[in-house]
């Protein structure tokens, strides 16, 4: 199982200790180090100025919003954080949420799959940089020639020659269609609140894309975000956790349209997140937290001793994650992790 350092996005101010933590999971074998982003920090400059201080980690972005940039701009982020870190960069892509895609970037949230395919495979072009880019699709058209066109556009190929025509990207899915799509036409998973005991489910909407497109799960990689701790006190982390989970279920989406929200659904809390969601819009925050039981937030996370966190983490390498993004706010955490996990 390899080991990815979750540094997330900023809240109101830069966090103190990244710069340190990014130091600790280089020298302590964590596979990888990711940012993401919001409507605050972007991932990018994160990973330049905190990963120019290492050799060996990957740096990627879990996730960074499509919306935010066009795809030519992504590839253009990209290819040029991969040249920098010697061709250590992973592009982690999702499509966010209609509140913030509509409210923060202006941008229509319709079509989520379609908008994705077409985003992927121009980036795909731009990284092979073997013809002129070009995208006959209604999302991301080039050239442009709708409203405002001077009909002067001309397809172009990147002037830097990317370092890596296969630069690995990695789409951030939760629901069933998204899930086969990423299989289909992208190199990893990004899976968010994945649980081991549905993994059967999982590898069918897996399998349905590579199906499409014949693609192999040999090379394939599932990144789970999963908060894992070594502590003799579990209960109290898990108490700790409770009111990120609600804030998902009940802050991170619009009423009738929360993607995190459907996840549990699915898993099985229905019951959970009606309440939660209800408590939550009712600006009871505390209260909803109260209300995510203890058996949830184990299936989402590994917390417990160094034997039991040994033992959950080969569970969910039997179940098919590859990687685990973890958060860890110090480097004992991350030496303890690190040591756990061997």
């Amino acid at each position: 199982m390899k080991l990815g350092l979750q540094l997330g996005y900023w809240g109101a101010g830069p966090p103190q200790n990244a710069a340190e933590l990014v130091a600790a999971a280089e020298e302590f074998g964590f596979d990888a180090v990711f940012a993401a982003e919001a409507w605050g920090s972007d991932a990018f400059t994160p990973l330049a100025w905190w990963g120019s201080e290492t050799s060996r980690v990957r740096l990627g972005t879990s996730v960074v919003q499509m919306s935010a940039r066009t795809p030519a701009a992504c590839a253009m982020h990209a290819l040029t954080l991969d040249h920098l870190s010697g061709g250590r960069f992973v592009l982690g892509l999702g499509v966010s949420g209609p509140q913030v895609v509509e409210g923060w970037y202006g941008r229509p949230f319709a079509k989520p799959l379609a908008r994705t395919r077409e985003y992927v495979s121009i980036l795909r072009q731009v990284m092979a940089r073997e013809a002129p880019v070009r995208n006959d699709g209604p999302h991301y058209p080039l050239p442009y020639q709708g409203p405002g066109s001077l009909g002067l556009g001309k397809p172009l190929k990147p002037i830097t020659h990317p370092l890596r025509a296969d630069l690995p990207i990695w789409l951030g899915a939760e629901g069933p269609k998204n899930v086969a799509l990423t299989s289909e036409i992208a190199d990893g998973w990004l899976a968010i609140y994945y649980a081991p005991r549905l993994a059967g489910m999982y590898d069918e909407w897996l399998d349905e894309g590579f199906a499409k497109s014949g693609r192999s799960r040999e090379n394939f990689e599932v990144a789970a975000t999963c908060q894992v701790v070594v502590t003799d006190d579990p209960a109290s982390v898990r108490a700790m956790l409770k009111p990120f989970v609600a804030l998902y279920i009940g802050g991170m989406g619009a009423p009738g349209m929360n993607f995190h929200a459907e996840v549990f659904t699915r898993m099985g809390y229905g019951e959970v997140v009606q309440d939660v969601g209800r408590l939550f819009q009712a600006g009871r925050k505390d209260e909803a937290a109260q209300v995510v039981p203890d058996e949830l937030v184990a299936e989402i996370s590994i917390v417990g001793n160094a034997e039991h966190v040994r033992d959950e983490v080969r569970r969910w390498e039997k179940a098919g994650v590859t990687t685990l993004l973890v958060g860890c706010r110090d480097v004992a955490s991350i030496k303890a992790l690190s040591e756990a996990c061997q």
